[in-house]
């Protein structure tokens, strides 16, 4: 990516630790942990379920992984303290800037055993442990270095519970904040393997149409809608798991009851085909929401760093709020953000294209990781679906 410098290099100072590297989340300059460790899980599942079927990418997919997991190191070095945020997101979103300019505060914010936040302590060893897997061959040194790490970090949120939306209240909402709370992180709440494949059953069978047991919502034009703010991420993680499930139970030979009804592993495929065929541009727009796929994409990206001239054409500084003329304004942002999947339609399929609609507009890594393993599966059959 051409456009882009480094930045962000002295990340970590004001607390005298090195927190440089890992992600942005989304379309703003500001680091969160809870995203970012969710991201590398589900790159590390995708890896782990269908990384064989990547071919050459498969390079690229470790690449971005360890990207993550060199990052979520750095937070956790230190004994029952995660680093869980970079930057103070309210004074950051009042600003429309490049991050290779970024002059907002880079604050940094921890859990630790007086103040702590089981779900991201999770989330963060889950990340790990992933991680840990998709490298046990190519880097078993590392891999192993992962998995002490993942074992320590979870005996952390084991033993300090305590949601990280209490500590953190003003920090992370209404952000990242947690609403279902921290008890799902942690398995030792699964009281057995019949449970998890009822729960398993349970999800898979509402999302499917027709069905009494149904209990998801689609629009007109046929894609699953949770809620208009960033709905594509619900899209792209239901598509990965009912791939995923499908797997499991095409393994086992089995089907899943529901309602009566008994829905194979090829419904539920071609069920997260049709959801992925609609994100690719089959949708009553004709709309990729892919950025740079297809004959028409989003071209007005709610992304600081794409809607801005880039610093080898504008080498000269863009000031916080001078930023925010590109904000509003309609043209095509100059810098194409390859790949990106943004926030999608609304509930009747509408899509406005506009740099200020953030809930639409704004791309994000937890949107496109779960279609990492997707699209591996999807390319491998095409056709046969």
């Amino acid at each position: 990516m051409s456009w882009r410098r480094d930045s962000g290099l002295s990340d970590g100072s004001t607390m005298h630790v090195d927190l440089v590297g890992g992600y942005y989340d989304a379309g703003d300059n500001v680091k969160f942990g809870f995203p970012m460790a969710f991201t590398t899980t589900m790159l590390s599942w995708s890896v782990l379920e269908f990384g064989g079927l990547m071919k050459g990418e498969i390079v690229n997919a470790k690449e971005a992984i360890r990207w993550g997991t060199d990052y979520l190191l750095k937070a956790t070095a230190h004994p029952d303290t995660i680093y869980v945020q970079v930057g103070d997101a309210n004074k950051d979103h009042a600003c429309w800037e490049r991050p290779e300019d970024m002059d907002t505060p880079r604050t940094v914010f921890k859990i630790d055993s007086s103040s702590p936040g089981t779900e991201v302590a999770a989330e963060t060893a889950a990340a790990l442990a992933s991680a840990s897997l998709v490298f046990r061959r190519s880097d078993p040194s590392y891999s192993k270095l992962l998995l002490r790490r993942a074992i320590s970090v979870f005996e952390f949120a084991d033993k300090h519970r305590g949601s990280y939306s209490d500590g953190l209240n003003n920090v992370v909402c209404p952000f990242y904040c947690s609403y279902s709370g921290y008890q799902a992180f942690l398995v030792q709440n699964v009281k057995s393997l019949h449970d998890y494949k009822g729960h398993a059953d349970n999800f898979i069978c509402s999302l499917v149409p027709g069905t009494s047991s149904s209990q998801t919502q689609y629009t007109p034009g046929g894609l699953l809608f949770k809620m208009s703010d960033s709905n594509m991420q619900y899209v792209t993680s239901t598509s990965f798991l009912l791939l995923t499930y499908a797997k499991y139970l095409s393994f086992s030979k089995q089907t899943v009851s529901c309602g009566g009804v008994s829905v194979t592993p090829q419904k539920l495929r071609s069920i997260a085909k049709r959801q992925v065929d609609y994100l690719l541009g089959e949708n009553p727009m004709g709309m990729s929401y892919m950025v740079g796929y297809g004959a028409h994409f989003p071209e007005r990206v709610h992304h600081r760093g794409s809607s801005l001239p880039s610093v080898a054409s504008h080498p000269a500084p863009i000031g916080c709020s001078t930023g925010f003329a590109v904000l509003g304004s309609s043209a095509p942002n100059p810098n194409l953000l390859v790949g990106a999947v943004v926030g999608g339609p609304d509930a009747i399929d509408r899509f406005p294209d506009q740099r200020s609609d953030y809930e639409h507009s704004e791309p994000a890594t937890y949107i496109n990781a779960p279609l990492v393993g997707a699209l591996a599966y999807l390319a491998h059959s095409y056709g046969q679906l």
